[in-house]
């Protein structure tokens, strides 16, 4: 009963907060005048003034999809050089060496495309310099580029018959200054009054409060504590659904998230922005009701699945029940899974993060899912699988669900014989070639990727575990690539030439492809007139519309994955109560 009053509670405050959030965005974007544009509007001008951009200057969709690569494209350039060069920058008190050519790759796409995948320990791979002026930039940026291509096509249904959709640099600007960075001033003081660490310091030498001996028999009295300007970095990349931690167990570490009210702070930040961006959608079409559906639709699976995941770690392994070893079974019994979770924290504010952050393509951690049952751990990948529509990551996420409206509102239509219309706006031919294409690419990236490192010698020597679980370690992995999310199964080892290109890749095409084609479709609906609503016009705002919605995600998503989740982890759930 308790864990279910901690869950009701974290939903309850994450809607609370959203809900006045929601608005203020839509203010924001939309250009009007707020309560932090006293402050905000003169910075938005100088980088205006500093770039040369005319504010009032807006771009066509092709002219805003080629900004959106170009801009991302130099990023990872200049990203990439970085990593590799860093031995030689300022702020490297450690004297730690550039990466290898393919992990500095891999991390920087991963930065670029907003999941923060990690192959390498952020402490002991990368300097302050790398940290802040890669890590740290893009987490704002990658962020603020999600959330300018959902208003690209927020205008593509509001406008008609129009050629242009806005200026990327200027919803760049706006979202990086009005949203992210105040959002991120008041979580990092959050987090520095709970103790996470802020400084540029060297790292810290202290004596073990009690000795012990290594295997081959030296006795260890002192420990390295990593220091450096966490705190900064931490807020960021749980608000822009990033995840990459500071540190290299992330968020189950003390000095990155020390007690339960930075605990607190940082789950609801995971989902802060996707949630409160349903509520933006409905004020910004000017029918708050569109809004409402696709928000419920993403609670009732984001509820399912943290019921499911709660319920299956608040269980007794059946190992530890049939082993006869009273005592165990006992504890195992009366506290569930524990394993590979912070006692701080316990199961359901654990279970809570996982179901937030793989929902969320956030990929922070509080605990290692690779310790999950394996029903708790499907459901994790799974989230991630179906596309990061569950809330998903900060603008793709909601776009992403925009492009399964369009397709529920296709087949609804060809049931009934009419032509679709979503939002007053005809759904042709153009705009389904393109809704499949956001709706297919995070499952042709993940099963392409998956399927070739399933038989690409050597491997197998990356996993922890032999047989379903080695399987679902893999599949995991491509999963949180293709989910631009980020989190892992511990177990894997993914710092090899082979995982660290492919991976790569497919975290760059599952960002690229659904973003162009998102844009393409804005552009179209924009050229468009608004069609009156009629007699035979299907609502998307009632409980049939959020049924259907959600049953299209669900069929895409087993379809799609069944076959690879059966090899994984429900053979494994089979193997362990057989």
């Amino acid at each position: 009963m308790e864990s279910i009053l901690q869950y009701v509670l974290y939903l309850v405050i994450l809607v609370a907060l959203a809900i006045p959030l929601g608005g203020y965005i839509a203010k924001v974007m939309k250009g009007d005048k707020v309560f932090l544009s006293c402050i905000c509007r003169p910075c938005e001008r100088l980088i205006y003034k500093v770039l040369r951009v005319d504010e009032k200057e807006e771009m066509t969709w092709k002219k805003y999809a080629l900004s959106t690569v170009l801009f991302s494209g130099i990023g990872l350039v200049i990203f990439f050089a970085i990593e590799m060069l860093q031995q030689i920058l300022p702020l490297n008190p450690e004297k730690l060496p550039g990466l290898s050519w393919h992990l500095a790759f891999n991390t920087a796409a991963s930065f670029v495309t907003n999941t923060n995948w990690q192959a390498y320990s952020g402490e002991s791979a990368l300097s302050y310099f790398t940290q802040a002026t890669c890590l740290t930039v893009w987490n704002f940026v990658s962020a603020a580029t999600g959330i300018a291509v959902l208003f690209v096509l927020i205008r593509g249904f509001v406008r008609k018959k129009a050629d242009t959709l806005g200026s990327f640099w200027v919803d760049l600007t706006r979202t990086v200054v009005y949203i992210l960075l105040p959002l991120s001033v008041v979580v990092t003081l959050v987090l520095v009054s709970q103790g996470v660490v802020q400084n540029l310091k060297p790292y810290e030498t202290v004596s073990l409060v009690e000795s012990f001996e290594t295997e081959d028999g030296t006795e260890v009295t002192e420990q390295t504590v990593p220091m450096g300007p966490a705190a900064s970095q931490i807020a960021i990349k749980q608000l822009g659904t990033n995840g990459g931690g500071f540190f290299g167990v992330n968020s189950a570490f003390p000095l990155e998230n020390p007690t339960p009210l930075s605990n607190l702070f940082e789950m609801l930040s995971i989902l802060l922005i996707p949630v409160s961006l349903c509520f933006t959608f409905g004020k910004a079409v000017k029918d708050k009701r569109q809004g409402y559906a696709i928000f419920v639709a993403m609670a009732i699976m984001l509820v399912a699945a943290l019921g499911i995941i709660g319920y299956n770690e608040q269980q007794a392994t059946p190992q530890l029940s049939a082993g006869g070893q009273v005592n165990l079974t006992t504890v195992d019994q009366a506290g569930g899974n524990m394993e590979g979770k912070e006692t701080r924290f316990g199961i359901a504010t654990s279970a809570t993060w996982a179901a937030f952050t793989t929902a969320a393509s956030n990929g922070s951690v509080n605990s290692m899912h690779d310790s999950y049952t394996p029903i708790g751990g499907m459901i994790t990948m799974l989230q991630m699988q179906l596309g990061e529509v569950i809330f998903g990551g900060v603008g793709c996420g909601l776009y992403g669900m925009l492009a399964f409206a369009i397709m529920t509102v296709f087949i609804a239509g060809l049931m009934v014989g009419r032509t679709p219309e979503y939002l007053g706006k005809k759904i042709e031919p153009f705009e389904m070639k393109m809704a499949v294409l956001v709706c297919l690419a995070t499952p042709v990236g993940i099963l392409v990727g998956s399927g070739i490192a399933a038989v690409w010698p050597g491997v197998a020597d990356s996993l922890n575990n032999p047989g379903a679980h080695g399987f679902a370690e893999m599949l995991y992995a491509y999963s949180s690539a293709g989910g631009n999310n980020g989190s892992a199964f511990a177990g894997f080892n993914a710092n090899t030439p082979f995982l660290n290109v492919t991976i790569g890749l497919v975290m760059l095409f599952v960002r690229f492809l659904p973003m162009l084609a998102t844009i393409a479709i804005a552009g179209s609906l924009a050229k468009k007139k608004t069609v009156a609503t009629s007699a035979g016009t299907l609502s998307t705002c009632n409980g049939m519309f959020v049924f259907l919605l959600i049953f299209i995600v669900l069929l895409i998503g087993a379809l799609s994955f069944l076959p690879a989740l059966a090899l994984g982890p429900i053979a494994e759930f089979f193997q362990m109560i057989g």
